[in-house]
């Protein structure tokens, strides 16, 4: 037989058979990682994407569900006036300084700025109509809405909260009294209705705070008053439909603050979580509500 050359042997550390499974490459392993990573985040970020909507279209749908019961036992049994009034004086009554104080000086601050502005173009005599239009459309109904969802809206959760981990509200429940007919309704009628009469005295106030400034800064009060007949709606709809928005606002401090009263668990913190939640939600529900509503109202510039 002849020899095989040296060059000819085969290596075994070099066969296949001797190393086992081919390694595969280090990129190749890199790249599934990253991939893995990807679907990973991926999937996790859907599931908290579409369970947060799942969350929020839930939680409105409650509210619109006790809401609806709310109007229904109202026109089945109309409401106790003593516990209208009383919820209208801590609602509104009790609300109407922190919202004079919060209008007014906005209105002085919104007079300030654009007092100066205008200036630049000698029409200062148009800041009353400005200030009056911001105040009545916008500043003074979201900014009365926040107030009264910081203070009173927190009151009524405190409340309710109370009484249902202090069991109050399965002794009315005992005694045939529902939480809707004795707690939530009275409060939502006087939100309702508190609502826009306090934000009628705040816009006032936030008029005649943007009215000092501009005096201060050398506009009369003929200038400012003939600026407001100017620029704003005669018919007062710029008027009514910022009233309209704090219908809305009502609704939802009312509402939301009884909700999370009425769900409270776990003694004293529960309610402090809850009230703390309740105000949260309220004032973001205003701010998304006002958007829809500025749109709806005021989007005649926007259509055009």
């Amino acid at each position: 037989m002849p020899e095989t050359s040296p060059d000819e042997k085969t290596d075994p550390a070099k066969t296949p058979a001797a190393n086992g499974p081919e390694a595969p490459h280090a990129e190749d392993t890199i790249a599934e990682e990253v991939v893995e990573v990807f679907e990973e985040v991926g999937q996790f970020s859907f599931q908290v994407v579409f369970g947060t909507i799942a969350s929020i279209l839930s939680y409105l749908g409650e509210v619109v569900t006790l809401f609806g019961e709310t109007v229904r036992s109202l026109f089945q049994r109309g409401v106790h006036m003593g516990d209208l009034f009383r919820q209208m004086a801590i609602i509104g009554v009790e609300s109407l300084p922190i919202s004079l104080l919060t209008i007014g000086f906005s209105g002085a601050v919104l007079a300030l700025y654009s007092v100066n502005t205008l200036k630049t173009y000698g029409a200062a005599g148009l800041v009353g109509g400005i200030v009056a239009l911001s105040i009545v459309r916008e500043t003074g109904p979201i900014l009365t809405g926040v107030a009264i969802a910081a203070r009173a809206g927190s009151a009524i959760t405190a409340e309710i909260g109370s009484m249902k981990v202090s069991e109050q509200i399965d002794a009315l429940r005992s005694m045939a009294i529902t939480p809707v007919e004795y707690l939530v309704k009275p409060r939502l009628i006087a939100a309702l209705i508190m609502l826009p009469l306090v934000t009628v005295f705040a816009d006032i106030a936030g008029v005649l705070g943007g009215a000092i400034v501009a005096a201060s800064k050398g506009v009369s009060w003929t200038e400012y008053l003939s600026s407001i007949q100017q620029l704003m709606e005669a018919d007062g709809s710029d008027i009514t439909k910022g009233l309209l928005k704090t219908v809305v606002f009502g609704a939802i401090i009312a509402l939301v603050g009884c909700r999370e009263g009425l769900e409270t668990e776990g003694g004293a913190s529960g309610v402090g979580q809850s009230t703390t939640r309740s105000v949260v939600i309220a004032i973001v529900l205003i701010f998304i509500s006002d958007f829809l509503l500025t749109f709806l109202l005021f989007n005649k510039g926007i259509v055009e």
